[in-house]
């Protein structure tokens, strides 16, 4: 056998093993994201099916795809010869290595590790209607990733926060123990007003309203107790200051429920003769050391 037909064989040789490496590496990676997707699918379907929280199945859907993802990258490295050499030696060497990763992949830990917490002690779940107290931002959570938290807001934007943001923010949510919220309705009427009559109407509104959730025991019912409890809050420059406290089963319906109470009370203060004051002003005008005052 001459030298030339060896090269021939050792080249072709060269070319049948670089041809079995990318069919080994395209079929790992065709395993890796369908199993990903299959192991998507059934968690999901598990979802749909589960009458309890969701919240910790739906985070395990993404810890196992991500794992899977990991695994599948780190097998394709070690199909190719050098990146397999590459990431030996790194492995091998000094832990300077470690720590800049470290340093560099912070950021991503602590978001995973925030997103376990969240999964495990609850703060809020999926489904969950929160308000960052500090910036003021409402919205449903939709998902808790392995990265960060999605919420969708009242105007339908969904926002993208790192869990290790949320993590440490102080959070308002709605559905931690239980719905139904107590807003305020206030109101102003003039000094000359009824403010019994006033009050009394508020009650009639409030209580008459398709929305009005009575809190009240049956004890308290048998007692007598008010259904809406009205009183006067302050006095103001030009106003006596009244307040009701409104229940409704949710923040939705009590923001509803206290448009429909402004309308609603203000056209019966029109009819029974209750005034809504505005601000009155004094004007005097100068003219020869002469004072003219005019109130409007």
């Amino acid at each position: 056998m001459n030298g030339s037909t060896l090269g021939s064989i050792m080249q072709n040789a060269f070319i049948m093993k670089i041809i079995v490496k990318m069919i080994v590496i395209l079929v790992i990676f065709i395993a890796t994201v369908f199993l990903s997707k299959l192991t998507k699918r059934f968690v999901q379907k598990r979802i749909d099916k589960a009458s309890i929280d969701i919240t910790q199945l739906n985070f395990m859907k993404h810890v196992l795809s991500g794992a899977i993802y990991f695994f599948g990258v780190i097998l394709i490295i070690f199909q190719i010869d050098y990146l397999k050499t590459t990431a030996v030696s790194i492995l091998a060497s000094s832990g300077i290595v470690a720590v800049i990763i470290g340093f560099a992949s912070q950021q991503t830990f602590a978001n995973i590790v925030s997103g376990l917490f969240i999964t495990l002690f609850k703060p809020f779940r999926i489904g969950d209607r929160i308000r960052f107290i500090d910036k003021d931002v409402l919205g449903v959570v939709e998902d808790i990733t392995l990265r960060h938290t999605v919420l969708r807001t009242i105007e339908n934007k969904h926002i993208i926060i790192p869990n290790n943001v949320i993590n440490n923010e102080f959070i308002e949510n709605a559905n931690i123990i239980e719905e139904k919220i107590c807003t305020y309705f206030n109101v102003r009427i003039s000094y000359d007003s009824d403010i019994d009559h006033a009050i009394h109407i508020i009650k009639e509104e409030v209580t008459g309203h398709h929305d009005f959730y009575d809190i009240r025991s049956q004890e308290e019912i048998h007692e007598g107790a008010e259904p809406v409890e009205v009183k006067v809050v302050g006095i103001g420059e030009t106003s006596i200051n009244i307040r009701a406290w409104v229940w409704a089963k949710d923040s939705q319906t009590g923001f509803n429920m206290n448009c429909d109470l402004i309308k609603s009370v203000k056209e019966r203060f029109d009819q029974e003769g209750i005034e809504i004051p505005y601000p009155y002003r004094t004007l005097v005008f100068k003219d020869n050391n002469k004072q003219i005052k005019v109130n409007p």
